[in-house]
This record gives structure tokens, C-alpha cells and sequence, in this order.
């Protein structure tokens, strides 16, 4: 059984919260470089920017023994209000075959708000020759200064609405003038999670601005269905308690 523990953790002069910030639509596999993968998504269902997003995976044997404990930040440094951020944490070594279950928390802090200024025109899924799996598309800056150190970030999902890879890029050049357009490539690694994908999720940023997310044309019918299937069967948390600094849950 595994289980997920989602701890958030505010600056003292921070406004109160009033809802959550979740750890969803996670799972782990092995990729085709060797290394175990826990991903998933980081939700922010509070009325503020959250950024210093950190995931801590505590890290099971079949014994229940705890093996590690391991950290990785999301892939967005600023997740604005009702938005996610995705993340890959990496496990290598010996840990690989010993690693049974896992636990997760979350920290982060309330941000500074920031314009939602880039915006991605396009994008296209497609693969090569090669079986390999990319996003293509263009990203614009549609905000009234030049966006520096822009980076998009790939989130794609199984027909069961998890989490099946993440990815993340920075176009060339890496900075938009304001109208500026620039072409992105996303390369999506490990085709034996590729092999399932149904839908993605992209999402850039710069240090700058923050970022409207760009669905896929299925992306809406499977967010219902993942909804769906968190209030009627508790797919992804059955909540025991919360405040608005802490939140225990278990799957």
C-alpha cells in the first residue's frame, strides 16, 4: 500500500490559506535510463502563488523499512492559484529494486504574484522515425517587458489520468522580447511510458511571468475524469485531517 503524506509549510507572515496544495496523479517506474521515477503533479488550490516548491519521498522496502528519504523541486517555479506544477524525483543505484512503496510531503512558500504573460500560440504531439515521442509549438511573450530564462514544461498522462512522464525545455534563444515568438521542442524520454500516453500538458514560464497552461484537445475531458474519480472513489486522497498548514492523506 502506499502511502502519501502532504505537508505544506507557509511563511509566518504569509495570508492564510484557505484550501490545499495536493500531491496528485503520482506513480513510479523504472525509465529506460535505470532509475526509478516517483512523478506526478503538485496542485495549488489555495488563492496564492506558491513557489520553493520541494517534494521529500521517504522510501519504503517490501519490509516497510525505510530505506531513504529523497527531494526534488517542481518543474514550475511559480505555481499560481488553481495550477500545477509537475516533478520527477530520481532514484538511482542499489535503491532501484529495493524500493516497495513510498511516502511523500510537500513545503512551500506563498509567492509574489506575477502577470500570466507567456503564453504558448501552438503545439503538436508527434513522434519520429525512431518511435521517439516530442511536443512541438510556439511560445510568445505577450507581456510589457523582455521574458528571460523561458522554459516549458511537459506534462504527460496514461489513459488512467496519471502522471506517465514529465519533461521540461528552454527554447533558443531562452529570452522573448515582449511579441516575440520563439519554437520549442520537448523531447518525452522512456517509450515504455510513452506507449500509453492519452493527453498532455504544457505550461512556460519565465523569471518574469508566470504562465496560462496549454491543453491538449483531450486534456478537458480527462481532468473531468479525474475529478470524477477523486470525489466519487477517493482515487487519489481519502483526507483524515487538515489545517490550514498541514494535511495528512493516504491512498
Amino acid at each position: 500500500m502506499k502511502m502519501i503524506a502532504i505537508m505544506s509549510i507557509l511563511l509566518l507572515s504569509a495570508p492564510p490559506a484557505f484550501a490545499e496544495v495536493l500531491v496528485i496523479n503520482d506513480q513510479q517506474y523504472v525509465g529506460d535510463d535505470g532509475f526509478l521515477h516517483i512523478v506526478g503533479e503538485v496542485s495549488n488550490d489555495t488563492s496564492a502563488p506558491i513557489n520553493q516548491t520541494i517534494l521529500e519521498a521517504t522510501l519504503y522496502d517490501e519490509d516497510g523499512r525505510i530505506t531513504s528519504v529523497k527531494q526534488a523541486n517542481s518543474l514550475i517555479n511559480t505555481i499560481m492559484p488553481g495550477m500545477r506544477g509537475p516533478f520527477d524525483l530520481v532514484v538511482g543505484g542499489s535503491e532501484v529494486e529495493s524500493v516497495h512503496s513510498y511516502e511523500l510531503a510537500v513545503s512551500y512558500k506563498i509567492g509574489a504574484p506575477k502577470n500570466q504573460a507567456i503564453d504558448i500560440v501552438s503545439s503538436e504531439m508527434l513522434t519520429d522515425n525512431h518511435d521517439n515521442l516530442m511536443i512541438k509549438g510556439t511560445v510568445t511573450n505577450r507581456g510589457e517587458i523582455t521574458a528571460n530564462i523561458v522554459s516549458v514544461v511537459a506534462t504527460v498522462y496514461d489513459r488512467d489520468g496519471s502522471v506517465a512522464a514529465v519533461s521540461r525545455v528552454h527554447p533558443e534563444p531562452d529570452y522573448l522580447r515582449v511579441n516575440s515568438e520563439a519554437y520549442f521542442l520537448v523531447p518525452i524520454p522512456d517509450k515504455a511510458q510513452t506507449s500509453e500516453i492519452s493527453d498532455y500538458l504544457l505550461v512556460a514560464e519565465s523569471e518574469e511571468y508566470a504562465a496560462v497552461p496549454e491543453f491538449s484537445s483531450g486534456m478537458s475531458i480527462l481532468l473531468v475524469g479525474s475529478a470524477f474519480a477523486y470525489v466519487v472513489a477517493s482515487r487519489y486522497f481519502s483526507r483524515i485531517t487538515a489545517s490550514p498548514t498541514f494535511a495528512m492523506s493516504q491512498k
